[in-house]
């Protein structure tokens, strides 16, 4: 069975993170991506986590955004490495680039030119902030983003001050984000034959997904503090607790959930207590009742707790490793860690957020070495063998 996007050729300029995750999302469904990547490659390949890896250029982190793809290195600030560009667009349906605002255009490679190349084009620009506004030459990095789009505001607790998510938040966003903005240009075009300009902001996206923290303000005129574990319920049973190992979260949100809970626990004597008898009560008693709960939680671990729990119909979660949650039983049953071969041996990767009942996302080759489908790229295009050598006598590949 087909994938959604197979046919689709995309011309990546991408690099580091949000622009990578966008492009291997539409891979992974088919679509033909081209990584064009500077001599050398983009510097992702190279992250400080592992001196082994980054010497071979691979670095965990390229791969786990770039399978699926094909390598073209080239130096844009040569004419002959941007007429190879202007080539390829006249096939291509999607470019996607990351780079600060006007930067394409300023290599002779924008939408404006690339589209009178090839007019039905979609091409999707990511940025911090946007190809527009006072603000659009500025570098976006996630870190930066964080603390401007009221995430860190309202994350960590207010006692230790605004703490960063514990991954690349933003970029994952601005790159889910991007795939959705091209997915959705792709079908209009299918009934309009029109290419487009999209502009995707980092800032904007990560608002996009605080929608009902701005609403809650903008509606209401309720300002985010930070709130620690506490869920957006601020319900005083769906919070982080203390067992006997470790922690646990409580996801318990009404009446019925917290019924179990109290059973489950042994702690009926609760029930009777009229500091706990409503939700507004048991707010107000918040300590009281934590003391009695996590009395209880203290007889067990963690993982006992979130199996009896979860089975007595009280939601929660003890808190997992990456290295325990991708071989989670559930996770083992649906098959989502994916499986590829590669140079160094076979390797894990995770491929698509979700499943379809055909035609879903799938990784079928490991992220490409710099340069690895150049020559295979420019033969298609038209170049000769002898066309080849001399582009990579004059370092433009």
């Amino acid at each position: 069975m087909s994938r959604p996007f197979e046919g689709v050729r995309i011309l990546d300029f991408t690099q580091v993170l949000a622009g990578p995750y966008a492009s291997y999302q539409l891979a992974l469904l088919g679509a033909d991506v081209i990584k064009v990547e500077r001599r050398g490659g983009e510097d992702m390949r190279r992250t400080p986590l592992s001196r082994e890896w980054a010497a071979r250029n691979m670095a965990s982190s390229f791969i786990a955004v770039n399978g699926n793809k094909k390598s073209l290195t080239l130096d844009l600030s040569k004419p002959e490495a941007k007429e190879i560009v202007r080539t390829l667009v006249a096939d291509a349906d999607v470019v996607m680039e990351n780079f600060r605002g006007g930067v394409m255009d300023r290599l002779g490679l924008g939408y404006k030119a690339l589209s009178e190349i090839n007019p039905k084009l979609i091409y999707c620009a990511i940025s911090g902030f946007g190809q527009t506004g006072p603000s659009s030459n500025e570098a976006g990095y996630d870190g930066k983003i964080q603390a401007m789009s009221g995430i860190m505001a309202i994350t960590g607790h207010a006692e230790m001050g605004p703490t960063r998510a514990g991954f690349a938040v933003c970029d994952v966003l601005s790159g889910a984000t991007a795939a959705f903005a091209v997915s959705s240009a792709l079908f209009q075009r299918t009934h309009t034959g029109k290419g487009q300009f999209i502009d995707v902001s980092m800032l904007e996206a990560s608002l996009a997904f605080l929608t009902t923290q701005v609403a809650d303000y903008t509606v209401v005129g309720h300002k985010q503090e930070q709130a620690g574990n506490q869920a957006i319920s601020r319900k005083v049973t769906a919070n982080l607790f203390r067992a006997k190992d470790s922690f646990l979260l409580l996801a318990v949100n009404d009446e019925k959930q917290y019924r179990n809970l109290i059973n489950a626990l042994g702690c009926t004597q609760v029930f009777d207590d009229p500091r706990f008898g409503d939700w507004f009560l048991r707010k107000e008693n918040e300590a009281a009742l934590r003391a009695i709960l996590e009395d209880a939680l203290a007889a067990n671990d963690s993982k006992t707790w979130e199996r009896l729990l979860n089975d007595a119909g009280a939601p929660c979660a003890s808190i997992w490793k990456i290295e325990e949650i991708i071989d989670h039983p559930q996770l083992t049953a649906r098959n989502v860690m994916q499986h590829v071969d590669s140079p160094f041996g076979p390797m894990r990767l995770m491929g698509s957020g979700f499943q379809m009942a055909h035609g879903g996302g799938r990784l079928d080759t490991v992220a490409p070495a710099a340069g690895a489908n150049t020559d295979e790229i420019l033969i298609k295009a038209g170049y000769d063998a002898a066309a080849i050598a001399a582009l990579r006598a004059a370092e433009v590949i």
